[in-house]
């Protein structure tokens, strides 16, 4: 039986997120139980302490319990702990064959490092909005365990010479200290083309800092940019990440995937999936996971199963918000 002293220790260690510490006196209490004469569950807390020691891999830095952005980086990072996988998600499969190999990798992370090698870890996604790009970077983070820091351009931008890139050098300072997913969404806003006619010169040393900043980058940590403006970013940006990955609209079979998926756990009739799926078309998986959302509210209203119906004025109110019909010219 663990001693008063070693709980003590314990929580102390859980407390300040001294890993080290917590699976030392784990292991101290191990020994204790097996001194004892309790083998197997001696066994159990070693084999539990090992399986920790794998899900954080090392070298490297490791992740904070409920880490969360400290000083002048405060201002620019928000953090989060997503439980979203990639089972939640409808993807096609060349896409999930590329975030299946990233997340193997960094699961093998001390393995390959041991090696000499570095996992695949700068991830720049393209495509138009609602198509999944911000809800990967969840994914991955909830897949691995890890926080998810998101940056704040809002307060990144800022007109004064030369004060974006020291923040964005803040950036890549708590990208090398705490292991995590780091979300560079809307990534245009700082990676546009250096030659645009609307170009001026801050923006261009924001683009040349970043490409050395991630150029220069030998952390394990995760960077994920994602825009909706492909052709407005810098060519040179290209080459510095490790996967380029492309998100389009669902096709017919991807939304009646999506709907299925979504509507899952709630109460329903028979639907048919793929006319109502064919009436989608065009729908962003944003737009579906909203048409679900209000079908299955206003049957929760009506206290019944959601219907087919539902779902059908569901997707026409959002095909009608998204592609909202010109108003008619005035005779003259």
């Amino acid at each position: 039986m663990a001693s008063a002293d070693q709980l003590r220790a314990l929580l102390k260690a859980y407390a300040k997120g001294d890993e080290g510490q917590f699976q030392s006196v784990a292991m101290q209490i191990a020994a204790n139980e097996a001194r004892a004469g309790h083998g197997k569950l001696a066994k159990e807390l070693r084999d539990l302490v090992d399986a920790a020691k794998v899900r954080v891999p090392q070298p490297g830095p490791t992740p904070i319990p409920l880490a969360k952005p400290r000083g002048e980086v405060a201002d620019l990072l928000t953090v989060s702990y997503p439980n979203v996988r990639l089972a939640d998600m409808v993807l096609a499969q060349d896409t999930r064959k590329t975030l299946d190999r990233v997340l193997r990798e960094h699961k093998a992370i001390r393995e390959i490092r041991s090696h000499g090698l570095a996992p695949r870890k700068k991830l720049l996604l393209l495509g138009p909005p609602g198509t999944g790009k911000t809800l990967t970077a969840s994914a991955i983070a909830g897949e691995l365990g890890l926080p998810l820091f998101v940056v704040r351009f809002d307060r990144l931008i800022t007109r004064f010479m030369g004060e974006t890139a020291a923040k964005l050098r803040l950036v890549f300072d708590a990208i090398a200290q705490t292991r995590a997913v780091y979300l560079f969404d809307e990534f245009d806003s700082i990676g546009s083309e250096r030659g645009l006619s609307n170009d001026v010169g801050e923006i261009r040393r924001v683009v040349n800092s970043f490409l050395q900043m991630v150029e220069q980058d030998a952390s394990d940590s995760l960077i994920i940019a994602a825009t909706n403006h492909a052709n407005m970013l810098d060519r040179a940006l290209f080459r510095r990440f490790d996967d380029i990955i492309h998100y389009d609209l669902p096709n017919t079979q991807e939304i009646a995937a999506a709907l299925k998926s979504k509507l899952a756990g709630f109460k329903s009739g028979r639907m048919p999936w793929m006319a109502l799926a064919k009436t989608a078309s065009g729908l962003s998986y944003g737009d579906i996971t909203r048409a679900v959302e209000d079908a299955v509210k206003h049957a929760l209203i009506e206290r019944r199963a959601v219907v087919k119906d539902d779902l059908a004025v569901a997707i026409a109110e959002r095909k009608s918000a998204t592609y909202p019909a010109r108003p008619k010219r005035a005779r003259k």
